[in-house]
């Protein structure tokens, strides 16, 4: 059976036309920066550190940003109680990694690929070794931490192969077409997680997947910016984001 077509309903404003003419510019500055090497790395690393902080952040990971660094630099630092957020940390770095280097690569958006990124957030360097991750198979279910109410209901399990494979030919299709980076990387970011593949991890894969796009459609800056610190800084704004219709279900 092929996959059904993904059309998403998006509108280029006038507002976004101007924000993506900002992007561009800010963009091309930003790539043509000649900075000296050492420099260079050092402020994509810190910009890594930040991106990963951030992003383990907005799921309720525990670590403050220097702690992160310090997981990152001392791979063999324990921080009691908090075990899984010391996990989440390092698997997420591995992952941006990883990701930075198959955008390098030039690599094509395959499911395949949104499989490994989901393996190497889920199990770190661990997951080289490992199979990519299946997708899942069974209802999950989104509520509310405090009151416990349904927030979201993803679609079924057994519609999540096709949505996902319908998810990759739109972006293949657009990026042909020729849709600007930075649209393609956001609605890719908001199927993946409205979709819902897994049982968790999902923000930080498509958060991932985000930058894959980015950064191999020449809309990385260099690595030297952090798009997971902008989300958190208004998570109230990214939440909105992701949810456009007063649905509940997908």
């Amino acid at each position: 059976m092929s996959s059904p077509p993904w059309e998403p309903r998006d509108r280029l404003t006038p507002a976004m036309a101007r924000s993506l003419m900002e992007v561009g510019a800010a963009s091309a500055v930003v790539e043509h920066l000649v900075i000296p090497p050492g420099i260079r790395e050092e402020l994509r690393r810190r910009a890594r550190v930040r991106s990963t902080h951030f992003s383990t952040r907005i799921e309720g990971n525990r670590l403050t940003l220097a702690e992160a660094e310090e997981v990152i630099v001392n791979g063999r630092v324990r921080f009691h109680g908090r075990e899984r957020d010391v996990t989440e940390v390092r698997s997420y770095w591995n992952a941006l990694l990883k990701v930075e280097e198959w955008a390098v690569d030039g690599r094509p958006l395959t499911e395949d690929l949104i499989q490994r990124i989901h393996a190497f957030v889920e199990r770190g360097a661990r997951a080289t070794r490992s199979k990519p991750s299946a997708w899942r198979d069974g209802q999950n279910v989104i509520r509310d931490s405090e009151s416990g109410a349904l927030v979201y209901l993803p679609p079924e399990a057994k519609d999540v192969p096709l949505l996902m494979s319908g998810l990759v030919a739109w972006v293949r299709r657009a990026e042909e077409e020729l849709l600007p980076v930075p649209i393609i990387a956001g609605l890719a970011h908001y199927q993946l997680v409205t979709i819902h593949p897994y049982y968790d991890g999902n923000g930080r894969a498509a958060r991932l997947l985000a930058t894959f796009l980015l950064h191999r459609g020449g809309q990385g800056l260099q690595g030297l910016f952090s798009l997971e610190e902008h989300h958190a800084r208004d998570l109230a704004a990214y939440y909105g984001s992701l949810m456009v219709h007063p649905h509940h279900n997908y």
